[in-house]
């Protein structure tokens, strides 16, 4: 019986392989609370995406009322959680980071524009105290 020829067969993968690189993205936060983002005049592009921890504030979306209720919420990657989860959460997402880029971390807050400046307050008091110090808030550019 005569040898199967796989000369061929690194093209083949190779293009599989490419063909998977070009279909696949890569996985984002499913949003669990409503975002309409304030409206601002000036505003400021962040520089580098992978040292940015997002917190989402907002209320639960329709189908998630019933069972966690119509108060704002905090969502942290793809959980709720509460203010005192924040310290977790920042000293985690540090630790994920290289060493050198960690003073480097900033914290985007990406609240609802209806959401109440106390809860604000309170979640950059537990930024603080997780010595989180660079804050951004996100906006969409107000047009005049």
């Amino acid at each position: 019986m005569p040898e199967l020829n796989t000369s061929s067969l690194p093209d083949l993968v190779f293009a599989f392989l490419f063909f998977i690189m070009m279909v696949t993205t890569m996985r984002e936060v499913t949003l669990k609370v409503q975002f309409r983002a304030p409206q601002a005049t000036e505003l400021q592009k962040l520089e580098k995406k992978s040292l940015v921890t997002f917190i989402y504030v907002g209320q639960p979306l329709q189908e998630l009322q019933a069972k966690m209720g119509s108060e704002t919420r905090i969502q942290l990657n793809d959980q709720f959680a509460e203010v005192s989860e924040i310290q977790d959460y920042i000293a985690q997402e540090k630790s994920s980071m290289k060493e050198a880029d960690q003073p480097y971390m900033t914290v985007s807050i990406k609240a609802d524009r209806d959401t109440k400046m106390g809860f604000i307050t309170d979640i950059k008091q537990a930024l603080r105290e997780a010595y989180a110090l660079k804050i951004s808030y996100s906006a969409a550019l107000r047009v005049e």
